[in-house]
Parts: structure tokens; sequence; C-alpha cells
């Protein structure tokens, strides 16, 4: 939605008057380094060119006022002294957990318009958290850097909404840069730049959205979380960053089954990731593309967060001539990335299309998308 259009819808629900901010926040797509954020991990996401726009406006009587373009435009009210968790159901948790986060004590009208496909694996919730904790900081003049800010949208999803994420997400929605990659540090938040060009190496990372939308909040994730977190205590290290091979098949006598599963798609991701910047680096297209494959075939065996749909589009899309592929975000559901050759993107999706006809699933989603910019103001 365009900066006019979104005025005018903020005004036609709220009425006129005031000055309005209008910020975005994109989603992301996880090249590589998948849940090894809250491990303390290396991640290689970029951001992409599917927003969150916001605008709000202050408000002098301490209430809140939410509404989304995607939930029939009505608002729903709340008082801001009463903002805690706990307060607030549904969808409307994530920008009341960012004002708790950022100590919000004003009222404001807020209005949403989210691009993001929800449950798509495309951090939807990160890019609606960091649309609004961006306008925020600049509405009330908070002088929050974006790593702070990236550390109290985490703070909302993690103690407000109840979805224990790492810091991936918000990190590159506020973070991210047009042409690059971000690979960060979870440990220290650190970032450095990757050139992620495609298009000269004549590519494309085709996004097929399966249809099977995954809830965070279902305790799946949050069980794998603490299987790691386990692990890393059971063997004496502060995390899985600290968790070497070899440690590892030492002390797996010490481990349950699953504590080792987890702590083994850890310790292989983290060194993935790393690999990955080196062949972004060299341009060898060819090897990334393996390292995608390696890294599903993790997600799939050692975390256990694929699904029969994925797994489909994955098997699909290399058996058509991807370089590689794998599924991507929190899992159980939600997107696939395929890296392939910018010729064979009708053929791959056509073929991913007939097989999900064949095996009588919904039909999927495509989308592209090149490395974009990160949370900003709307011209």
């Amino acid at each position: 939605m365009q900066k006019e259009q979104l005025i005018a819808k903020f005004q036609e629900l709220y009425g006129e008057g005031g000055e309005i901010r209008t910020y975005f926040a994109p989603g992301r797509v996880n090249l590589i380094g998948e849940h090894i954020d809250y491990s303390q991990g290396f991640v290689l996401p970029f951001a992409i060119d599917l927003y969150t726009s916001v605008a709000i406006r202050k408000r002098n009587d301490g209430i809140v006022r939410i509404a989304s373009s995607q939930r029939n435009q009505h608002f729903e009210t709340f008082e801001v002294s009463k903002i805690k968790p706990g307060y607030g159901n549904g969808w409307v948790k994530y920008p009341l957990g960012v004002l708790w986060a950022l100590g919000i004590s004003e009222g404001v009208d807020i209005f949403i318009d989210g691009k993001v496909p929800s449950g798509a694996g495309l951090s939807s919730s990160a890019a609606l958290e960091c649309s609004i904790a961006f306008v925020l900081n600049e509405l009330f003049s908070l002088g929050k850097t974006l790593k702070e800010l990236a550390l109290l949208t985490q703070k909302a999803e993690n103690d407000y909404v109840g979805v224990p994420c790492g810091i991936m997400d918000q990190s590159i929605s506020l973070m991210g840069k047009s042409g690059f990659a971000l690979l960060i540090d979870c440990g220290d938040l650190s970032t450095t730049l990757v050139p992620l060009d495609l298009t000269r190496a004549d590519l494309q990372l085709l996004i097929i959205d399966t249809g099977v939308h995954h809830a965070l909040v279902d305790g799946g994730y949050a069980e794998r979380r603490a299987s790691c977190e386990s692990a890393a205590a059971k063997i004496g290290v502060a995390s899985m960053r600290q968790l070497s091979a070899a440690l590892l098949e030492n002390n797996q006598k010490n481990l349950t089954d699953s504590e080792f599963m987890r702590a083994r798609h850890a310790v292989t991701e983290i060194a993935r990731v790393l690999e990955t910047v080196t062949k972004l680096r060299e341009s060898d297209y060819l090897a990334v593309g393996k390292i995608l494959n390696e890294s599903h075939r993790s997600l799939r065996d050692d975390y256990t967060v694929s699904c029969p749909e994925s797994d489909l589009v994955v098997n699909t899309a290399n058996a058509n001539g991807a370089l590689g592929a794998r599924m991507v975000g929190g899992g159980f559901g939600g997107s696939v990335i395929a890296l392939i050759d910018r010729a064979e993107t009708g053929k791959i999706s056509i073929a991913i299309e007939q097989a999900f006809a064949n095996a009588d699933y919904k039909p999927p989603r495509f989308f592209t998308s090149l490395p974009s910019d990160g949370a900003s103001l709307i011209n």
C-alpha cells in the first residue's frame, strides 16, 4: 500500500488531524542457518520485498486503538496503562507486546497493512513487530539503535506473545540491505554484509509457500529449543555455539536420543552457514546448492521440523534441475526456497504444482525476491 493510500485508510478509520507517521519493515528469507539463532549461532538471512506497512498517530487520552487492513479494518481498543503480558488476545498481542517492550505510556492510533504471508515461514510476525517498533522509536524520540530495537522486539515476542524465538528475524527486518545477505553472529549481534548477486549469475531464489501454515506457539518450537539447552547444560557448554562435533560425539551417552539429534543439527548447521559465506564470496553457487540440500536433510531427520509438503517441494525442485532446496522458517509447514537457474523458473514451478495436484495437496504459492532494504520511512 502506497503512503497516500495508507494515510487515507488511516483517516477513514480514525478521522483526520494530528501528525501521522508511516514506516515499513520487511519479511525475510533465511538462506542458511535454521534453528540456531537461539543457540548463539550464525545465520545468513536477507530481507525480502514483501513488507508490513504501518501508520501511527499520537493520542492524548491513554487509549491505544489498533486496526489492520487484513482484519476488516475494525479497530480494537486498549488502555495503555493496562498493557502487560496477558493483556489482549490473538494477533494484537504482537503490537501490544512492542508497546510494552518499548515502555510506551501514551496513547496511539495504529493502522497496519501486512503483505508478508502469515504462517509461510517468511517472518510476518517480525515484520509487524519491527515496523511498529521503528515508527514508535521515531515518534517518541526514544533514541534506540537498530540492535536495541531488535532485542526489544524479540523480548515482545518471547515474553508477551509467548514464542521463544531467537534474534534473527527481528535483526534482518531492521538491518537488511539491498543486494546483500546479512551474516549475523547471534552471540553478540555483530553483522557482516555478504554480497548476494544472484542476477549476475543468472540465478534466482524461488520461494514456495506450501500452504501448510504453522503456529510456533503450539509447543513444537519450544520443545526443540529446550532440547538444545538441555544438551548444552549436560555437556557443560553455554550454548550450541561452543559445542564441537567431536565433543558432541564424546558426550552422546549422556544425552537422550532427541537431545543428541537436535544438538547434531545445531553443530552442523552452524558450520554450514560459515561454509556458505565462503562459497558465496567465491561465487560457487553449485556448492551453495549442495549445502542447502544438506541443511534440509538435517532439519528433516535430526530436527524433525519438516513436513510431507516441504519434502515434496525439495525433492521435486531438485529432480527438475534446482541447484539445491530446503525448508525455511520455524518448520511444520511454511515455505521452501530453491536455488535455480532463472530460465528454469517456469519448468520447476509447473513441476511442483503438478506434484502437489497428484498428492491432493492444495496448490502452492510462488514468490521471488532479491535482497532488499530493512525497516524504513515510507516515502
